[in-house]
């Protein structure tokens, strides 16, 4: 720097020296004078407060002494109460703020009372007063400590005279209080400010009455030895004490009362005293600070304000150039109109879109930039915009290479600051070509994908990632009977009722969420909403995911095949059953003798196999026709099993052979009795279309494990009693006997067929 602004800084600096010296000394002077009016204030206040309250208590102390004399004379006790009532308490107190006068006997309880005719029933022989004087250790007026009245539950300073016997012993006790509140309206008149206090002491430190509060109980001693000190000291006085409690340092001013042993101290804190001097200091000071700070920032505005000018101007330029680099670089056409539609600011978008240097562009009128029916079309917009409406709409345009592009302008409206009036508009132009084509091709591949979704024969369910319910296709409505729109939200598990055979909720969509995981197939029942229908379905379900793997819901597809099953089931049971009388076949009667076989060889039991065929069939086939011997092959296979019981099985071998098992039995009388049954079963008549006729049956019996231990030989030993039987003479069962012996007749020793039954000889 030159040495022209050094000096004016130095020059500064000494002007401002000077104006602080003559601050200072001002602000002296006016805490001396400040502190010294505050001093005689603080004096007449304790003055005038002091005195007041000493001629209340001496008018209050001539009233009680007045009552202790009367009460002292025995001829006032002779008197009648009421004459002895207005006698007494002819020198009743008329001051405010003290209490009735009550006249205590020697044993300290009330005997009379200057509110009423009949004392009060209370006794003070506990306080301490009374006790000062019982005990002959004090004379004259007592005050005692401030405490609780039993009277009226305030706070008071009692004061009480001893009364005597006319030969001087100790005859009761005179007392009155003085109530504290009353103290705290006289002391709260004083506006003593903030941190201020006015107090009552007892010469012996004990606080009778203090304002503010400081403490809810009264009489608990306060005042610190060097306050104590000035009080037994001096009748009245002032000095500067730092108070124990909090460390606020404060002016007192205190004054004897009269003759009593009661101090009055006014303490006004120093910081209220010096609240006014230090805002005058502050004024002052500031002021002051302001002409000194003002003579060396003129000293430095200079170089400051050259300086500040040098970074502001390369900061806009900065500024500038930073702006125009990103708005160059944005791949939207962004410029600035102002209210009268001339061009003002364009970036690189716009001059490649419109082929043209900025220094033409600029100035240039929207009619002139966008043709005259660009521009018509684009007028609404820009009329709105300049009313201060934001627009913001889609437009087709040809670029300056005669390309056509989707695109979104946006038309932002600039108030001016405080008047809101529109100085121009940003306009911003996003060329959204690609975004259109993008979105075009999501709708052919959606569109193409709900056509699929409706036109398959599987039910699709889709669901969010709660469960609930997004889409249903038409094959999925029918199966459950809920509308897309109706089951759109819902829980998937209230819509597609999918449970297990046994009736069991399965809740495979929230497994496939929870788990994250592809569930193959599985077979279950869907039930029908509305009627109740059962579909029996095989469903399929996987989680939907997004991009960052994020599971956004489920999808389950469901084929109907309850025909499928119908049509299973049905080919199973005609897989081992005759498709005519639809009796077990000999595939499904090998299987059950082999498990009879096993269980009788387990328990020690026996089984039969039986087996029989029809006498004649081949002449009723003949006579009669096919359809004829078929309808009498379905009554026989009838007859058949109700002669047995629900745990034998009866076969249809082919043709007129039918083949019984009967497990469980205990030796062959309970096969005979069965072969009875039957042969009874058959001896009447069949209704053939209508024309009657009577067949025979020829059957033969062989036992496990007598005549066998597998079914196989079994069955060749009861085929061939058969055969014994209806060279016999037919209409008979024969029982096998082994090899080589003669098979032995059923009907020959055995009872009659109604004494028997199917498990019993």
């Amino acid at each position: 720097m030159r040495p022209f602004p050094h000096r004016l800084i130095w020059l500064a600096l000494l002007v401002s020296l000077g104006i602080g010296a003559l601050f200072a000394h001002a602000i002296w002077t006016i805490r001396s004078d400040k502190w010294d009016y505050a001093r005689q204030t603080n004096d007449s206040l304790a003055r005038t407060l002091g005195h007041g309250l000493s001629g209340s208590l001496e008018s209050y102390d001539k009233s009680i002494d007045g009552v202790a004399r009367e009460v002292s004379r025995p001829d006032v006790w002779a008197l009648p109460p009421a004459l002895r009532a207005r006698v007494v308490f002819d020198h009743s107190p008329h001051t405010r703020g003290v209490s009735d006068i009550l006249v205590l006997d020697a044993r300290g309880d009330a005997v009379l009372d200057s509110a009423s005719l009949s004392a009060r029933k209370v006794n003070f022989a506990d306080r301490e007063f009374f006790l000062a004087f019982k005990s002959g250790g004090h004379k004259g007026l007592y005050i005692g400590k401030s405490t609780l009245s039993r009277l009226s539950d305030q706070n008071i300073l009692p004061m009480a005279r001893a009364y005597h016997h006319p030969d001087g012993s100790f005859a009761g006790v005179v007392s009155g209080v003085l109530f504290l509140r009353y103290l705290d309206e006289l002391f709260g008149t004083l506006n003593l400010g903030s941190d201020s206090e006015v107090t009552l002491f007892r010469l012996d430190g004990t606080v009778i009455a203090r304002f503010p509060h400081e403490n809810a109980n009264p009489g608990h001693p306060a005042a610190d030895p060097v306050m104590l000190a000035h009080f037994q000291a001096q009748n009245s006085g002032s000095f500067v004490d730092a108070a124990p409690s909090n460390g606020v340092q404060h002016l007192h001013s205190f004054l004897r009362l009269g003759d009593y042993p009661l101090v009055l101290d006014v303490a006004q804190s120093t910081q209220t005293i010096a609240a006014r001097w230090y805002r005058s200091a502050l004024v002052l000071g500031a002021f002051t600070a302001l002409l000194m700070a003002g003579c060396v920032g003129l000293a430095l505005l200079f170089v400051r304000e050259l300086r500040l000018r040098q970074q502001v101007s390369a900061r806009l330029h900065e500024a500038e150039h930073d702006l125009r680099t990103i708005l160059n670089n944005m791949p939207s056409m962004i410029g600035y109109w102002d209210h009268l539609l001339r061009l003002r600011f364009v970036n690189q978008a716009y001059v490649a879109w419109f082929g043209m240097q900025p220094e033409k562009l600029r100035g240039m009128h929207a009619s002139e930039l966008l043709g005259e029916a660009l521009f018509g079309q684009d007028r609404p917009f820009l009329e709105r915009a300049l009313h201060g409406e934001p627009q913001l709409f889609e437009r087709t345009l040809t670029d300056g290479r005669g390309q056509t592009r989707h695109t979104l302008a946006s038309y932002l409206p600039d108030p001016e600051p405080g008047s809101g009036r529109i100085r121009g508009i940003f306009v911003q132009i996003t060329d959204i070509s690609e975004r259109k084509r993008m979105e075009n091709e999501l709708f052919d591949e959606k569109e193409r994908m709900r056509l699929t979704l409706q036109s398959i024969g599987d039910a699709v369910v889709c669901t969010d990632a709660k469960g609930h319910v997004s889409y249903l296709n038409p094959v999925a409505e029918r199966l459950t009977g809920w509308s897309c729109g109706d089951a759109s939200g819902r829980d998937v598990d209230a819509v597609v009722s999918l449970r297990s055979p046994d009736g069991a909720r399965i809740r495979r969509l929230h497994t496939v969420i929870e788990e994250r995981t592809d569930l193959g197939l599985m077979r279950g029942v869907v039930v029908h909403r509305k009627t109740g229908q059962r579909f029996t379905v095989e469903e399929t379900a996987s989680p939907i995911t997004d991009r960052q793997g994020c599971v956004t819901g489920a999808v389950a597809v469901l084929r109907d095949v309850t025909q499928t099953v119908a049509m299973s089931e049905r080919m199973a049971h005609l897989a081992q059953h005759d498709a005519l009388t639809d009796l077990p076949n000999r595939v499904l009667l090998q299987d059950r003798a082999q498990l009879a076989i096993a269980q009788a060889r387990r328990d020690g039991r026996s089984l039969a196999v039986m087996y029989l065929d029809l006498d004649g069939f081949k002449q009723v086939n003949d006579s009669l026709g096919h359809a004829v011997g078929d309808l009498l092959l379905v009554q026989v296979a009838r007859r058949l099993k109700a002669s047995v019981r629900a745990s034998d099985t009866v076969c249809r071998q082919g043709g007129d052979e039918f083949a019984v098992l009967l497990p469980g039995l205990d030796g062959e009388a309970p096969a005979c009795a069965v072969a009875r049954k039957i042969l009874a079963s058959c001896e009447g008549t069949f209704d053939l279309a209508g024309q009657p006729l009577r067949i025979g049956v020829s059957g033969g019996i062989a036992l496990y494990p007598q005549h066998g231990d597998s079914f196989d030989t079994l069955s060749r030993h009861a085929d061939s009693a058969m055969y014994v039987a209806k060279r016999g003479g037919r209409m008979r069962f024969m029982l096998y006997q082994g090899p080589g012996a003669e098979p032995l007749s059923v009907l020959a020793d055995a009872a009659p067929p109604a004494a028997s039954n199917a498990g019993s000889a």
